[in-house]
């Protein structure tokens, strides 16, 4: 399993990702800072301070954004796991501040991993929303279908919540291509606090080559737009 230090070797001084120790240390503070934010009971006086650091650290980094920043890493390959090449995934990235982040292992159309969520993902009282459940599943199945070579975008995805999913707790994903069927590929899913199920989904997703993603690309703005 590669390390983030695998990580920046793979983005290197020759590469347009910027990722390093200190960038994904920023991640890390965000994460932090969120947590806070939603459970802080700090008087006025503590958010002011807070305000007013976190407004010099936007203005640091507003002055180095370039117009377009892709989406992932270097290319799937057998020496890297999904959270190296979607690093800035919403769901597995480490550097994305909005992803808890997930930590996936994938092989030959199976997907295991882990993940523990905390208030930030607060949907009924004690318990992750139901949006956020179906964010992990639609990020798994689709690493699945990636790992066999069959890279797709999402056709439906069908969730079936069995019991509460609850937050502070280490919950165990799983995930399986099922099979192939002309441009559709079946997958499903499972997350279990402990022994108890949690959710299931199935997921049919339509098979897309590569052309088919440089041209969306293309068309909303990114940088095969230039090439």
């Amino acid at each position: 399993m590669s390390s983030d230090s695998n990580i920046v070797d793979g983005h290197g001084a020759d590469s347009d990702h910027p990722l390093g120790p200190e960038l994904l240390e920023i991640s890390n503070q965000l994460r932090r800072i969120t947590e806070l934010v939603v459970r802080t009971d700090a008087p006025i006086e503590a958010l002011d301070s807070a305000s007013v650091a976190l407004t010099q650290a936007e203005v640091a980094l507003a002055q180095h954004v370039p117009p377009w920043i892709p989406s992932v890493g270097p290319m799937p390959s057998p020496d890297l796991e999904p959270n190296d090449y979607f690093p800035f995934s919403p769901v597995i990235g480490r550097y994305n501040p909005l992803a808890a982040p997930a930590e996936f292992v994938a092989k030959d159309g199976v997907v295991t991993g882990r993940v523990s969520l905390g208030a930030p993902y607060e949907g009924p009282p004690g318990c992750v929303h139901g949006g956020v459940i179906a964010e992990i599943f639609d990020e798994m199945l689709g690493v699945a279908n990636i790992s066999m070579g069959s890279g797709a975008m999402t056709g439906t995805l069908t969730i079936v919540y069995r019991s509460p999913t609850p937050l502070y707790t280490e919950l165990t994903l799983a995930a399986k291509t099922q099979g192939v069927d002309g441009r559709k590929v079946n997958t499903t899913g499972t997350i279990h606090a402990g022994d108890r199920l949690c959710a299931e989904a199935h997921g049919i997703f339509i098979l897309v080559s590569g052309e088919g993603f440089v041209e969306h690309a293309k068309m909303h703005g990114g940088p095969a737009q230039n090439e």
